[in-house]
């Protein structure tokens, strides 16, 4: 169906997103900064973050009330408020779900309570549900069933990322990890490390015990906290591979990150990984130490190896290009639009996406 409109105007998009936290959330607020960028041709965007934190009960009404209060003709939830959808108009309302990680280490009451908060009420308050993997997808039916239709969209990255090849050194490999949460098993990396001459770099704050420890097995490091994008990409430049052995991730974009600029990539094998590196990261079990250490020593050592895996990751990388990203979801917005009692009065736009 077409949508015309006596009227042509572009439909209002209204994007709600938590309030940024610099050094933590740049990668979420980026892709849907680059989408609504790549469609604004097409749509009138409106950005609406959240001018509090989501803590408190107090605060997330807040930010569901003031959701409400600027809706349009297509309300998008990018991730991690799923609750803003609580009183949007469900039929215009998309809502996207990262990943299931937070309720998945919740227990009792309080897993019942975010199962429903999170999930429960605000999936039945959308139109259209997209997630970012297969894995994600399967974590989500977990709470919410089968019979939901959940779309898969990977994200895309950054173009500032480009290719920027550089000599592996072997004798003092730089080692790069990004991020510093519970998630991203950074205590095992650093054992892991013992023994390995290198210098770590670990983009986020490491807490006074990490410090001690490095300190103790006598690891040369340094500790980076609230990167921009620019600083953070000179980072993969300089770094000689990337350590990314989380023991959960609904994506994993720093694989895909490292592996545009053309670096090699140790990685977990469990949850969405696998499914982001395809065949272009050296995989290991998380929960081990030992075997950590070894997918480090197999990339440092092992040359034909490791320049196997950076040509992989740039024919991996070219899976999540953002035109791709950008034109799934337009092929959502024009699936609500044409739904909604309203799309009558909204123009389609037909150009290709630059």
């Amino acid at each position: 169906m077409e949508i015309v409109s006596n009227s042509p105007r572009k439909p209002i998009v209204s994007y709600f997103q938590r309030l940024p936290i610099p050094g933590v959330t740049f990668s979420l607020e980026f892709i849907f900064k680059d989408l609504r960028r790549r469609l604004s041709e097409r749509i009138d965007a409106r950005e609406h973050f959240a001018k509090c934190t989501s803590q408190g009960v107090l605060q997330r009404l807040l930010i569901a009330a003031e959701a409400a209060r600027n809706q349009g003709d297509i309300n998008h939830i990018c991730g991690d408020i799923h609750f803003a959808a609580t009183f949007l108009k469900r039929e215009k309302t998309v809502l996207t779900i990262l990943d299931t990680g937070t309720v998945e280490r919740l227990r009792g009451f309080k897993k019942r309570l975010y199962e429903l908060v999170w999930y429960s009420i605000p999936i039945r308050r959308a139109r259209c549900i997209t997630t970012i993997s297969e894995f994600s997808k399967g974590q989500i039916q977990k709470y919410v069933g089968h019979s939901r239709d959940i779309r898969v969209i990977p994200v895309s990255v950054s173009e500032k990322f480009s290719y920027q090849p550089k000599a592996f050194n072997q004798t003092l490999p730089r080692i790069l990890i990004v991020r510093n949460t519970a998630s991203k098993n950074v205590d095992r990396m650093i054992e892991a490390i013992s023994g390995i001459p290198c210098q770590l770099l670990v983009v986020g704050q490491l807490s006074n015990n990490q410090i001690s420890r490095l300190r103790v097995l006598k690891i040369s490091f340094e500790n980076l906290v609230d990167l921009p994008l620019e600083a953070l990409i000179e980072e993969y430049v300089r770094c000689d591979l990337l350590a990314f052995c989380s023991t959960y991730e609904g994506f994993g974009m720093p694989i895909l990150e490292a592996n545009i600029v053309g670096r090699a990539v140790v990685t977990s094998n469990v949850a969405s990984m696998p499914e982001v590196a395809g065949n272009a990261a050296c995989f290991v079990d998380p929960l081990s130490i030992d075997d950590i250490r070894r997918g480090f020593l197999r990339v440092i050592q092992d040359q034909e190896y490791r320049e196997e895996l950076i040509a992989n990751g740039r024919t991996n990388a070219l899976r999540f290009r953002p035109e791709a990203f950008a034109q799934k979801y337009w092929k959502v917005y024009e699936e609500v639009l044409n739904a909604n009692s309203k799309a009558s009065r909204v123009t389609r736009l037909l150009e290709p996406i630059s």
